[in-house]
């Protein structure tokens, strides 16, 4: 961001996090200008290595990170890590319970001995009956009915992405800015957190938990659903091509028929409500059907962003690249794999001050930064003892 200072700049995370949730949270953080310190074991972090549809997790999700080596085996490595806390604003973290307090690094021990420290843990479940169990993005999404949404009861589907495991760690820079903000206006000292990927996957499908409470009828998945507009479906188009359109608001329906030449449906005393052209769907889609399907995607697209009416090609990944808001100026920034690779991702999906956030981060590679963290800490060491001394 040129000129703009980053609104983290300042703040020092240390990160002990491993596959997608908790390294999100730390590299949204370091895109908003954190210095985060990610403590890897010496293997390395182990989707460094992951293949397949893991390829992207580490460096995707690790961008902009110093990478430090420490054997917490080792006492020295592990007074190193003390004296980077002591040193820290934020320390994340995604164990299971249990494992960090064995060494003596759990959530009241780092509060007690470091007050002044955000701990964020990032854990399969909130408190209660299920707190001690694993999970994963797929699991939460079984248990929680959104696989049951996405597809149906008898043929449930996961999400097509790491979706809550993403939004988890959204989560967490949420919870971590709001400490930080009370920290800062003196109301706390730092703070405790624990962030569930389970109730994350809750809170996404409330809206159907809360249709359940209100009217007592069981919500229909989303291939079953009951359609609230007369036009909201994927249709075929001449070039073999499928496209999505939208048709939700009085002028739509009046644009759309009036320019595809559907007037008898104007025209028509028993389609004069939405609830009426609803009810009437088994008609009308099939019309437009036929209308859409003499239409190629590119012109349709053009016709239906002049009427500003809702619309989308059916796109796969892959297809993003050649897409032109995707191209346009910061849509894609440039970041570094571990072996200099350029690879493009995605911007921030914010603007600050008009700019995009996360142009050339790079991914470090394993100990990268371990020999530079150590000068640091002894150099802040030497400062302190002179001064002790003066």
């Amino acid at each position: 961001m040129t000129g703009t200072a980053l609104p983290l700049e300042g703040v020092r995370v240390i990160e002990m996090t491993h596959m997608v949730m908790g390294p999100t949270c730390g590299m949204i953080l370091a895109q908003l200008g954190a210095e985060v310190i990610k403590i890897e074991p010496p293997a390395g972090d182990k989707t460094r290595t992951l293949g397949g549809m893991g390829t992207a997790f580490f460096p995707l999700f690790n961008r902009g990170k110093r990478s430090v080596v420490l054997d917490l085996a080792d006492a020295e490595d592990r007074e190193t890590l003390h004296r980077l806390l002591e040193t820290a604003d934020v320390f994340l973290e995604n164990f299971r319970d249990g494992q960090l307090e064995r060494q003596g690094l759990g959530a009241a021990q780092l509060r007690e001995k470091y007050p002044h420290l955000i701990v964020a843990g990032h854990k399969g479940f909130l408190s209660g009956p299920y707190e001690h169990r694993p999970a994963l993005d797929e699991v939460v999404q079984m248990m929680s009915g959104l696989a049951a949404m996405t597809g149906t009861k008898d043929k449930p589907q996961r999400v097509g992405s790491s979706a809550n495991d993403i939004m988890g760690g959204m989560f967490g820079v949420i919870s971590i800015l709001a400490a930080l903000y009370q920290k800062r206006a003196g109301r706390a000292s730092g703070a405790d957190i624990r962030i569930g990927l389970f109730e994350n996957c809750l809170f996404l499908v409330a809206q159907h938990m809360v249709e359940y409470e209100m009217t007592g009828n069981k919500p229909r998945s989303m291939p079953e659903r009951e359609h609230a507009w007369p036009i909201y479906d994927i249709f075929d188009a001449a070039d073999g091509q499928r496209i999505f359109i939208g048709v939700v608001t009085e002028g739509h329906w009046r644009s759309f028929c009036k320019e595809f030449g559907m007037q008898e449906f104007l025209d028509d005393p028993n389609l004069r409500t939405t609830t009426d052209r609803i009810l009437a769907r088994a008609r009308i889609i099939p019309c437009v059907a036929e209308i859409i399907k003499d239409w190629d995607v590119a012109r349709l697209s053009e016709k239906l962003d002049a009427l500003n009416i809702c619309f989308s090609p059916i796109n796969r990944p892959e297809d993003l690249f050649t897409d032109p808001h995707v191209l346009r100026p910061g849509g894609l920034v440039q970041n570094f794999n571990v072996d200099g690779a350029p690879f493009r991702v995605p911007a921030l999906p914010i603007e600050w001050n008009g700019a995009n956030i996360g142009e050339g981060l790079k991914v470090a590679p394993l100990g990268a930064d371990t020999a530079a963290v150590r000068a640091e800490l002894a150099s802040k060491e030497t400062e302190e003892d002179m001064r002790k001394r003066a």
